[in-house]
């Protein structure tokens, strides 16, 4: 059904001359109404509409009938009970939609949602509740007002892009047919990018960047089958460089189509690539795009929240479901025609449940075709307990802190690993296991831990609840202490006093990490924990595999030698993906059984042999494809 055919479909059943428009957000339908008791009296109606058309359609009154800012402001204070508070309160004018924000958002309802009902039928505005982050980011608002800023712009993109979903077929009914092309990913962890094809889309899985690669770092988009121009969508299954870090170059040379992630997702990639761009300035690299391409990045992102089903492209539909990767990390299912073919990327998974997050969803309706990662992959790649690496963990920290007096650095991501330690570290000194140290928090972490506080709802139980109790909030406890600047680092460095160090990067390949490491590692007090995954040509894989003795360049600085003499460990169990064994068990107890699996995001050996395993265990069709190899799937 084309657009044209859906407007009039719904306009014949709504009273004349009281619609100004009917546009759409994306997959999504809006009915802008200038009569306000129409907006207020007929939502029966607009639920006849869905059932009729079968697509989700919202009625909201046209902003010339909302009341203006500052007084449709007093009407909501004054709606509000009386022992609730609204935190802030964010209006975004274009679309007639009013954002309250709360610690508590159940009171901001009142009984029965009489102060929503209040609020829509004295402001014409379309209220919606959120809950008040228990960790407040400066950098993470600034990232959301460019979404209310851009409200127009933004409301004409979206209106774009519905038209694209729902108009028709631009390249012909022919022959039906579905094809993968590998321009990163392909036996190697990094550089993540997958380009589906059909007869008539055009999508990229993730798009991402080797950080730990100097000659090989960034997607093959030079393969003859990628044409920026014919790009309808760009799918993003969570927010690491590894899968995230090349898509403001696309921007920044004029894709202008929408970009499908979570919400968490969005706001985790546009923190990490702002400091991205921060970190190659200050080692006096040419940024490869600049903070306008992540502007437009953010304008153009559509956010879709678990197991909900949404039309991308006339021939393309996705649901993303939890990865158990990181806050927002998600499992594509990608239905592809009219029942045509059912593929499923993995990228990221952990199938079983950590301190953050629950196992990786593995049931879908239907799947032919299963993407999947094999970073741990290989016959040997067996991580010890959770339950064991956390006690080894403590060891190692009680060795350095109490018996040596010395100072702990943890290199992590932004994301993922550095709020599972700080879930840890709380933990064993809860649970007496670990005396109460300092722990000082550098770089984009403290930032990326509010988002989490952000979007409880993506969590596990256990932590959601924690969080809504401020007394009990893991993340607010007092051992742990944010660092904001040059100076309070130096300080760290140079007091005597024995700490943990949590710093970005993971791998030390830039980052606060690398300058406590170089200015720490020559005494054998102190220690260094690794607890992510390290990239081949990493700094971190050369101290892993055994290198005491190096050359090292700080922000463009002249190069020092470093020797290493604190101790260097290495904790893999508190990786966000899964080992040999859950991925073997991720695929065995798949619903229903793929009849095809393919192996990307792994080194060569453990790519081809989670592949043979699986073909041998299981007897599914399995290939490990290499970069810029093309597969057709159907």
């Amino acid at each position: 059904m084309s657009t044209t055919a859906i407007i009039n479909e719904i306009l014949k059943d709504l009273p004349k001359n009281i619609i100004t428009s009917v546009e759409f957000e994306g997959a999504n339908i809006v009915i802008y109404t200038k009569d306000g008791d129409f907006f207020l009296n007929e939502q029966q109606q607009i639920k006849n509409i869905v059932d009729k058309i079968k697509k989700r359609v919202e009625l909201r009154p046209d902003p010339s009938i909302s009341k203006p800012q500052g007084e449709a402001e007093e009407i909501i204070k004054n709606a509000l009970p009386k022992d609730a508070q609204a935190d802030q309160i964010i209006f975004d004018p274009h679309r007639s939609v009013v954002i309250i924000e709360s610690e508590k958002p159940g009171q901001l309802m009142g009984k029965g949602g009489s102060a929503l009902q209040a609020i829509r039928k004295e402001a014409l505005w379309v209220p919606v509740i959120r809950r008040t982050p228990t960790i407040r980011s400066q950098i993470v608002e600034d990232i959301r007002s460019v979404l209310y800023e851009n409200s127009d712009d933004r409301r004409k993109f979206l209106n774009k892009t519905g038209e694209r979903i729902y108009n028709g077929w631009i390249r012909g009914r022919k022959e039906s047919w579905i094809r993968l092309s590998y321009l990163g990913s392909g036996r190697q962890v990094g550089r993540s990018c997958i380009l589906l094809q059909t007869n008539e889309s055009r999508v990229l899985l993730d798009c991402g960047i080797d950080p730990a690669s100097k000659d090989h770092a960034y997607p093959i988009l030079e393969a003859p089958e990628f044409d920026i121009q014919d790009l309808d969508a760009i799918i993003i299954s969570h927010a690491h460089l590894d899968h995230v870090g090349f898509l403001p170059y696309l921007f920044k040379y004029g894709y202008r189509g929408p970009v499908y992630c979570t919400e968490p997702t969005r706001d985790i990639m546009a923190l990490s690539l702002i400091d991205f761009v921060k970190i190659m300035n200050s080692e006096k690299d040419k940024p490869i795009f600049g903070m306008e391409d992540i502007r437009e990045m953010i304008k153009h992102t559509i956010t879709i929240g678990y197991n909900e089903v949404n039309d991308i492209t006339p021939d393309v539909r996705i649901t993303m479901h939890n990865a158990g990767h990181i806050i927002g990390s998600c499992v594509v299912h990608i239905h592809i025609g009219n029942g045509l073919h059912n593929l499923v990327y993995t990228a990221d998974i952990k199938y079983g449940k950590t301190r953050l997050l629950d196992p990786a969803v593995n049931k879908f309706s239907r799947v032919e075709t299963m993407m999947i990662e094999a970073t741990y992959g290989g016959k040997n790649n067996s991580l010890p307990s959770r339950e064991e690496a956390e006690l080894n963990f403590a060891d190692m920290i009680k060795k350095t802190v109490q018996e040596k007096k010395g100072k702990v650095i943890i290199p992590v991501l932004g994301v993922g690993r550095s709020q599972e330690i700080m879930l840890i570290l709380e933990n064993l000194v809860r649970t007496g296991e670990l005396e109460e140290v300092p722990v000082f928090i550098d770089g984009m972490v403290w930032d990326m831990t509010a988002i989490h506080t952000a979007y409880p709802e993506y969590l596990n139980a256990d932590i959601r609840k924690q969080i809504f109790q401020k007394d009990n909030n893991p993340f607010l406890h007092k051992m742990f202490n944010r660092v904001g600047s040059h100076k309070e680092r130096k300080e760290i460095i140079e007091q005597g006093g024995p700490c943990v160090i949590l710093a970005t990067s993971g791998m030390l390949v830039g980052g606060a990490s690398v300058q406590y490491f170089k200015e720490l590692a020559h005494d054998k007090r102190h220690s260094i924990i690794f607890v992510s995954y390290q990239g081949e040509g990493s700094l971190g894989k050369r101290i892993q595999r055994g290198e005491r003795s190096m050359l090292l360049s700080i922000n463009g600085a002249k190069p020092e030698q470093v020797e290493i003499k604190m101790d260097v460990f290495t904790i893999d169990a508190f990786t966000g993906h899964s080992d040999r064994a859950e991925l073997m068990d991720y695929i065995k107890k798949c619903q229903p059984t793929p009849k095809k699996i393919l192996t990307n995001h792994g080194e060569v050996s453990r790519c081809l042999d989670l592949a043979g395993s699986i073909y041998k265990t299981f007897r599914i069709e399995t290939a490990a494809p290499r970069n810029l190899d093309a597969l057709r799937i159907r």
